[in-house]
């Protein structure tokens, strides 16, 4: 998008600036011996701390209850991604800024992680029945874009989580047995989830899902054999469907006789309460993990814990 590149332009400018106000000012020595991360958004925020525990200091740059596709760092998120000892992003085209900041000046993170490049991506699709997103710019219509929903497969969530925990035995050497140990306990964890997933499929009537919203479940819909049909891909930027897209989920939801209809968080769920208006469907939701509200993260919600909660809502929809 233009505004993306306008915006990273922005950025490259202000790296250049920060990069030459701090230039020859060394990292603080940290007095309480906790090696930095510095994560954009909150699934590896969370292996992190599940790993990491009391050896890592780990922070989110996206603030509770905050969309991630529209973040921009602000000058402060920037400095604390110049001086962590670990940078984890998503590496996708929401995150065309991280780029500039790690290329610009001297001043970087010790070490960064995209967790898009850890696993086998997908592109983007558009399935039938979807409003597409407008193309803003002609000259990118060639470029892949890939779905950068990768967490939201429970192994893949393994295979991040494993990075990171030797990314940080790389940093930390003197921890390296407790980030192990921390690793290998919740890599057995993320198995489970993965085997309860597989069950609930397994055992299933149906094994098409309906979203009344983008559908950020890429990932999780083609490691478990899941069909789907949605209003929208999974990092459209469009809010409106087109009247062909609702009237098109209201005809799936009839022919296949569809129990639930999903939203995603922070979804205002107007087009779900008009399917299910139309056809007597339930609406649920499905937590993308994205980004939590206020209230979730002080409540102590998990990754997990977050999966966890999907999972019935899926085993109601697939009876």
């Amino acid at each position: 998008m233009k505004t993306k590149k306008i915006i990273a332009l922005i950025l490259a400018v202000l790296c250049a600036v920060l990069c030459f106000t701090a230039c020859g000012t060394p990292k603080e020595e940290k007095s309480d011996g906790k090696i930095k991360v510095v994560t954009t958004i909150f699934p590896p925020y969370d292996y992190t701390r599940q790993i990491g525990k009391d050896n890592v200091d780990v922070s989110m740059l996206l603030k509770p209850g905050m969309e991630s596709h529209n973040f921009d760092p602000t000058p402060q998120d920037i400095i604390k991604i110049q001086e962590a000892d670990l940078f984890i992003y998503v590496g996708g085209e929401s995150d065309a800024w991280v780029k500039d900041i790690l290329e610009s000046g001297d001043k970087k993170p010790q070490k960064s992680l995209a967790i898009m490049d850890v696993v086998e991506k997908v592109a983007e699709e558009t399935v039938e029945g979807m409003t597409a997103e407008k193309e803003e710019r002609e000259e990118d219509s060639d470029e892949i874009e890939y779905d950068e929903h990768v967490w939201t497969s429970p192994k893949n969530a393994e295979i991040i989580a494993n990075s990171i925990m030797k990314a940080l035995c790389e940093i930390d050497h003197k921890n390296k047995d407790d980030y192990t140990k921390a690793g290998n306990d919740y890599s057995l964890q993320l198995k489970e989830l993965d085997k309860a997933y597989k069950e609930v499929v397994d055992n299933a009537k149906l094994h098409t899902i309906i979203f009344a919203d983008r559908f950020p479940f890429r990932y999780l819909a083609d490691e478990f054999g899941l069909s789907y049909f949605a209003a929208f891909p999974g990092c459209s930027a469009e809010t409106e469907p087109s009247a062909a897209t609702v009237s098109f989920l209201i005809d799936k939801v009839k022919e296949m006789k569809i129990p639930v209809v999903f939203t995603i968080e922070f979804s205002n769920g107007k087009i779900a309460d008009t399917i299910c208006e139309a056809t007597g469907a339930k609406r649920l939701e499905m937590h993308s993990c994205h980004n939590l509200s206020s209230e979730m993260f002080e409540s102590g919600e998990t990754y997990i814990s977050l999966m966890k909660k999907n999972l019935n809502n899926l085993k109601e929809a697939l009876s």
